[in-house]
């Protein structure tokens, strides 16, 4: 398994598989705010809103993994392990509350309103949602840091 999950054609498989969940979380977690938000959105699109959760969670896991990998060969950038450890949790999170969001709120009828449990769980979904954005842009940033300014500070200004 960790040949799989190192490399492919040479390039660290954790560079091409953490685009996949940066653009993904986000995704599933604009579509869940928006099922949240709007009845109508989550009946038409909540399955498609369900599944790029899913394959975000799963992203999330081979890029956590593959960063392991990658770590072994270039060493831990500290703190983008410790932040990227937790990302396959709050996509699975994500994922889970999308699901049973999705599966209570398509059976109920265009013309009746939410019942009271259904607009909390509905608050839930938003607020971990936001938290997903939020913790995405977290991991995502500290990797950027942790491969670009090594070679930032070494590289010469561009003259004007």
């Amino acid at each position: 398994m960790s040949g799989l999950l190192d490399t492919i054609g040479g390039i660290p498989v954790h560079a091409l598989v953490v685009h996949a969940a940066v653009v993904l979380v986000p995704l599933a977690a604009l579509g869940a705010i928006l099922m949240a938000v709007r009845s109508s959105f989550s009946r038409r699109f909540g399955t498609l809103v369900v599944l790029v959760a899913f394959v975000a969670a799963g992203a999330c896991v081979v890029a956590k993994e593959s960063g392991e990998q990658l770590a072994r060969r270039v060493g831990s950038p500290q703190p983008h392990v410790d932040l990227g450890d937790v990302m396959p949790l709050v996509a699975g999170v994500l994922f889970l509350l999308v699901l049973v969001f999705w599966l209570f709120d398509r059976g109920i009828p265009a013309n009746k309103p939410r019942p009271m449990w259904l607009v909390l769980l509905a608050i839930v979904l938003v607020i971990a949602s936001v938290g997903a954005l939020y913790w995405t842009f977290r991991v995502g940033d500290s990797g950027a840091k942790a491969v670009w300014e090594p070679i930032m500070s070494k590289a010469q200004p561009i003259a004007g």
